[in-house]
């Protein structure tokens, strides 16, 4: 039996409807990230983003809540592996989840692969967490993806 000190993985496979480079894109450049980035409800002010796409880079940003602009969570990742429109894989300290108390430490993965159609598949892996937070971050990526979709829709 699985108690709350059990540690789970998130796993995300997720379609976009824009070429892979266009979707890689997204992830590193800071004016795209700023305005995609973090559930609805969220938003991640342009001037907070900072990234640096290369082993020993690093991305940066502040989500804050629009509805209490008090109510932050800074993300903080250090590139371990980045292989330009392909892979970018990182080890991240996030604060300021809701339920969490702290800084969580985590890896993430995320792996791009060419469908037919000029699609993007992303292959999205993250953790460790505890099951309440993989659920919440699970519906943080869905609701974030959901804006990317729209930002994506806009830029072709």
């Amino acid at each position: 039996m699985r108690n709350e000190t059990t540690t789970y993985e998130l796993a995300i496979s997720r379609i976009f409807h824009a070429p892979r480079d266009i979707v890689y894109r997204a992830f590193v450049d800071p004016d795209q990230l700023a305005q995609w980035f973090g559930p609805v409800g969220f938003v991640v002010p342009r001037e907070t983003v900072a990234v640096d796409a290369r082993v020993g880079g690093y991305q940066r940003f502040v989500m804050v809540s629009a509805d209490d602009p008090s109510v932050r969570s800074p993300v903080d990742a250090t590139f371990t592996e980045v292989v330009e429109n392909e892979l970018l894989v990182g080890e991240q300290s996030v604060e300021g989840i809701p339920g969490f108390e702290g800084t969580a430490m985590m890896t993430l993965r995320l792996e791009f692969y060419d469908e037919p159609g000029g699609k993007t598949r992303l292959e999205l892996h993250q953790g460790p967490f505890t099951k309440q937070l993989e659920e919440g971050s699970r519906d943080g990526w869905n609701s974030s993806f959901g804006k990317l979709d729209d930002l994506l829709a806009r830029t072709r």
